[in-house]
């Protein structure tokens, strides 16, 4: 699509949904259509409008550029300096506020005990039949779904009767005037015709949807059996208020070591630890690390064997086992009084199916034996100091980003809001992400998380949405032969940081000399 085409469709979408840009906002829409696509700013911007209490008619370049630049959650401001101690502060005793604060680690969710898979075709059926149910009835908690019908009752309707539906996606066809979306129950299954004349947004829905997603349509009856979209409902997360610590005890989120790689940043990683235990900083710095209790890694622990095509090539260390031990020198050198989160990412010796079990001791014994680690399965959900985090590797992010409009592996933010919408951690079935036929659909995101925690795609990115902070938290590698045919521009070395009392974050770049 050209550069002219894409703002055409940013400003239609506007002025379809009620607003008018004025001059300086239109050429400001141009500018960024250059590198960006304009819908998806416009989209954000007619959001954040609705939840105003006075609506502008006109929409001006200050409000844009201010959506541009506004970080996805609240950041704190972060020490400037990354300097060493000066000597008065290399004088002072390093006292971290954390130490003398106990520990409230809760494990709410973990499907580590509770697999039970045999791959018959018979729990492939329980499984997808258990995915739709728990999504219906989440659904159905919405009142703009409340009234659905099965789709075989929709079907007898009277022509031009107005019906909503709950279903999973199954196919998707879209040529140059219309758009078509199939549709299926436990009974029966339907064809949605999305028409090029429904408002602009409807069809951005659309094609934003993805196979296997349980959604419900509202809908108009036509003839043949055929139902015209009138829109599309997601199961959705609600707005929320997120839970906050009593205290300032702060989290630290991580993912992707990927020791025994070649691309392991190890200097950057020491860096890390000697800044944890107050030996790297300047004294605001250090401050910071005194408040860490938590250290949460989602996955990818080490870098595995023949994950990748080329990967024996780029391994400094071809033993798993002994991949493990050295991530358990790295993992006992952090200090004792904070609590480490562990759970398994694609290339750690877990299943690679999801959900995934915790690391198995068979391979991971060191890092069980170096120091106390809360070892999870992915996904888990735990709550530190009554925060809720989830906690996902992220493996269905490549298939996310492979199909939905204005995503990419640049924007794991993005992927992972999808995601919440769908209440689903990995809607697409079939694709690059393999799921377990688990009895229990494990990856329906039944209750609500305060911080939503991912890696996998090796990119840093925070957001907000609907009060659930977003955090894809980057990684400790460099980018790899196979990432840079794949176009993927790792951002490394660099940690977000969690307030846990505030809610606020910050980040801390490790790659920097100091």
């Amino acid at each position: 699509m050209s550069e002219g085409e894409r703002l055409q469709k940013a400003v239609s979408f506007t002025i379809a949904s009620g607003y008018q840009l004025d001059k300086e906002a239109f050429e400001f829409l141009n500018t960024i259509s250059e590198t960006e696509d304009p819908l998806y700013l416009m989209e954000e911007a007619v959001r954040k409008i609705r939840d105003l209490p006075q609506k502008p008619l006109f929409i001006d370049r200050g409000f844009l550029e201010a959506m541009k630049k506004e970080p996805c959650a609240e950041e704190e401001k972060m020490p400037p300096p990354f300097s060493p101690p000066t000597t008065s502060e290399s004088r002072k005793s390093f006292r971290p506020y954390a130490k003398d604060v106990e520990d409230r680690v809760k494990v709410i969710t973990d499907p580590t005990k509770k697999i039970c898979t045999t791959g018959s075709i018979k729990e492939y059926l329980e499984y997808f039949q258990d995915r739709f149910e728990r999504l219906k009835k989440i659904l159905r908690k919405r009142i703009d779904a409340k009234n659905a019908v099965p789709i075989s009752v929709a079907l007898k309707m009277s022509v031009k009767s107005k019906v909503n539906i709950i279903g999973m996606v199954t196919e998707k066809i879209e040529s140059k005037e219309r758009l078509f979306v199939k549709i299926e129950d436990l009974e029966a299954s339907a064809t949605v015709l999305v028409s090029p004349n429904v408002n602009h947004e409807i069809i951005a829905k659309a094609r934003s949807l993805l196979l296997d997603q349980v959604i419900c349509v509202s809908a108009i009856k036509g003839k043949n059996d055929l139902l015209i979209a009138k829109d599309f409902i997601l199961p959705e997360v609600p707005q929320k208020t997120l839970h906050k610590a009593s205290m300032p005890v702060y989290a630290a989120l991580t993912s992707d070591l990927h020791v025994g790689s070649k691309k392991f940043m190890e200097k950057e990683f020491n860096r890390f630890i000697l800044w944890l235990k107050g030996k790297r900083g300047n004294g605001n710095l250090r401050n910071v690390a005194g408040h860490i209790k938590y250290l949460v890694i989602a996955g990818d622990i080490v870098d595995g064997i023949g994950i990748y095509p080329g990967q024996m090539e780029e391994l400094a260390i071809k033993d798993i086992y002994e991949q493990y031990r050295e991530a358990a020198k790295l993992i006992e050198q952090i200090p004792e009084y904070i609590e480490i989160i562990i759970i398994p990412g694609n290339h750690d010796a877990s299943r690679k199916a999801l959900p995934q079990p915790a690391l198995p001791k068979d391979y991971a014994e060191p890092l069980y034996e170096a120091r106390k680690i809360h070892s999870l399965g992915s996904p888990s959900t735990v709550s530190l100091h009554g925060v809720e985090l989830l906690l996902f590797h992220g493996r269905s992010l490549d298939d996310i980003a492979a199909v939905a409009p204005n995503v990419s592996f640049d924007t794991p933010d993005k992927s992972m809001k999808l995601l919440l919408q769908s209440r689903h951690l990995a809607p697409i079935y079939g694709e690059r992400t393999p799921i377990a036929p688990e009895k229990r659909d494990f990856m329906v995101i039944e209750r609500i998380p305060d911080i939503f925690h991912s890696g996998h795609v090796h990119v840093l990115k925070c957001n907000k949405y609907r009060g659930t902070l977003i955090v894809n938290s980057g990684a400790w590698q460099r980018q790899t032969e196979f990432q840079k045919k794949m176009g993927l521009v790792p951002t490394p070395g660099i940690v977000p940081i969690v307030n846990l009392q505030t809610s606020k974050i910050s980040t801390i770049d490790f790659t920097e000399t100091w």
